[in-house]
């Protein structure tokens, strides 16, 4: 049932919009305000950015248009006096205000506490160190890291690693200020990088895991411990390239029934573990030899991920988060889309769905167009098809880039086989387009995946829509 003591809440905005940081969150935040209103929550919305939805006056029953620290927001408290905060709806900053004025004391001060997402739980799943121990208390495989906090302990770690390493800082978000160091003076550039972009100047250094497919778990949890799985998830770019940076397809393609359960069990054990009550998004890396996995990472918040996850799904992850947030539990909660079944019951899908990221490279035009574990896109499209191929082909029109599909709508560029076997193996904005023009030039599949480093299924699939192309130009339907 619901509390009966949360009368007023707080939600935190995510600012404004960044590179690295779509408007994901506004619709997030959007959906939180309307289902606390529901259930009949006065809101109170703060966020620094006038051109979003949830800063409409008739989506929250007030909003605060001040800048989001920790000096303004407790001013806001001291005249709001709300019973609790909900941080998990603002993105990374979100939770790094909610720990700001955790250890101000502000939180004490006024007696409110955090919904969604409490202060242990933010800290363990974005402090390296602290996940590393967490992870290991249930026996879930991470890679071999070490947490440091000065560029001479990032260079002493990665003696025992070896070279390459991957440089993740904590509490970022979008992979800013971490990369891939394949020598010392690398290292050293992007550790004073992510060490400055660290609120606990701390960063993590990764052994290499290039070349492992990634795949994502969204998933609910209430105080209950009922725990669903919403939607699963798979990178068709392997890990080397932000999730935020690669094509998502949705379900996962090229996952064995065992393997899917596997990852799906280890998701929910750790959602478990972590006590998160509301959405987690938990993201794994998986060896392409075999059956090996490791957890990368969890984020005890709504996220890009679960935006593409409620859309795929037509489950309100954000909605119903918030719910729980007040108490509620998902047997309690009505499922949106079928208005019969409790939102206990995990979504099925029985169509693809295909994401892909939108670069501003058109407005930025001297930006480094490579691809990798920082975000630079701005925004994403989804569409949905019956199969992987007529997904892919509507999403490559829906880019708004003036394309028709990835081939044969009388837009290709040519490109030499030596920018080919460059952008194939260095991944830009343009890499799916090279792929349909290397495989339209002759380049055998094997080559195409050994150079991306993308799964057999994915060049298959994209090599039949080329086969079909070459069909319609016997039959004189290309011009």
């Amino acid at each position: 049932m619901k509390r009966q003591n949360i009368k007023k809440v707080m939600i935190l905005g995510s600012g404004p919009i960044v590179i690295g940081q779509a408007a994901e969150f506004d619709f997030s935040g959007s959906q939180a305000c309307k289902s606390l209103k529901e259930e009949g929550v006065y809101t109170i919305l703060v966020n620094s950015n006038p051109a979003t939805i949830q800063t409409d006056t008739n989506i929250a029953d007030k909003v605060y248009l001040e800048p989001l620290n920790p000096k303004v927001l407790e001013k806001i408290i001291q005249k709001e006096k709300p019973d609790a905060i909900l941080p998990t709806m603002g993105g990374q900053t979100g939770l790094n205000l909610a720990i700001e004025l955790s250890k101000r004391g502000i939180l004490e001060k006024y007696n409110i506490e955090l919904l969604g997402s409490t202060e242990e739980v933010i800290e363990t799943s974005e402090d390296r160190d602290l996940f590393n121990k967490a992870m290991e208390e249930i026996n879930q495989p991470i890679a071999k890291s070490a947490a440091v906090n000065s560029v001479e302990d990032a260079i002493e770690a990665t003696k025992e690693l070896g070279y390459p390493v991957i440089v993740r800082p904590a509490f970022t978000l979008g992979g800013t200020g971490g990369g891939v160091a394949n020598n010392e003076e690398e290292l050293v550039e992007i550790t004073e990088k992510g060490l400055a972009y660290s609120m606990i100047h701390q960063v993590l250094i990764d052994q290499s895991l290039l070349g492992w497919r990634e795949f994502e778990y969204e998933v609910m949890r209430d105080k209950n411990d009922t725990c669903i799985v919403v939607c699963n998830m798979e990178n068709i770019d392997p890990m080397g390239i932000h999730t935020g940076e690669s094509i998502v397809t949705a379900p996962s393609q090229t996952l064995s029934d065992d393997l899917h359960q596997l990852l799906r069990d280890s998701a929910l054990q750790i959602i478990r573990h972590l006590k998160i009550e509301g959405g987690c998004n938990v993201q794994f890396s998986v060896n392409p030899e075999g059956t090996e996995y490791v957890v990368i990472e969890v984020n005890p918040r709504v996220s890009r991920s679960s935006a593409l996850a409620s859309k795929a799904t037509g489950y309100p992850i954000a909605k119903i988060a918030a719910k729980i947030a007040l108490g509620m539990t998902l047997d309690e909660i009505l499922n949106d889309v079928t208005k019969e079944t409790p939102a206990s019951f995990e979504p099925t899908l029985d169509y693809v769905v295909v994401k892909i990221p939108r670069w501003p490279f058109d407005k930025f035009r001297t930006v480094d167009k490579r691809l990798g574990t920082a975000m630079k896109s701005t925004g994403e499209i989804m569409a949905i098809g019956r199969t992987f191929q007529e997904a892919l082909q509507k999403a490559i029109r829906s880019l708004d880039i003036g394309r028709y599909g990835i081939i044969g709508d009388g837009k290709e560029k040519e490109h030499s086989n030596d920018e080919i076997n460059e952008i194939l193996k260095n991944a830009t904005d343009e890499r799916i387009f090279i792929i349909a023009e290397a495989l339209d030039k002759g380049w055998s599949i094997r080559e195409v995946c050994e150079l991306t480093g993308i799964d057999e299924f994915f060049i298959k699939e994209i090599n039949k829509i080329i086969e079909t192309k070459k069909e319609l130009e016997v039959l004189g339907k290309i011009i």
